[in-house]
């Protein structure tokens, strides 16, 4: 059974960084879709990134982060990463590592079948 556990989460200022990584154990096939989610505080879950669910290294970013975050995969060590740069208060969200094993119904849902218990992320002004 495939897990996935966050990592990296933490408090910063505006403009900060911070790397997010999620380790998949298990018997995850290293071709997965896999991205990241979030859900700010008192609303609904949102796509922020994904890696290999359209085809092999494509990656798909929300409007609002495209130029500020970046996703990466490490295939030998079953990992991705989120690094999140020039982080902005509207950034403060629980983030969702989450996997799936094809490209479904499309962004931001996929086929993710597997989430991770979320890492929290504050950024203060």
């Amino acid at each position: 059974q495939v897990q996935l556990v966050e990592s990296g989460g933490g408090s910063v200022q505006s403009g900060g960084s911070l790397r997010l990584a999620c380790v998949a154990s298990g018997d995850m096939p290293s071709g997965h879709c896999m991205g990241f989610y979030r859900q700010p505080p008192e609303a609904e879950r949102e796509g922020v990134a994904s890696i290999d669910c359209d085809r092999d290294g494509k990656t798909t970013y929300r409007p609002a982060v495209k130029g500020r975050f970046t996703i990466a995969r490490d295939k030998t060590k079953n990992t991705i990463y989120l690094q999140m740069n020039n982080l902005k208060v509207e950034d403060t969200a629980t983030y969702y590592c989450a996997a799936g094993p094809s490209f479904g119904t499309g962004w931001p849902q996929y086929s993710y079948n597997v989430w991770g218990q979320g890492t929290q992320v504050t950024v203060s002004s």
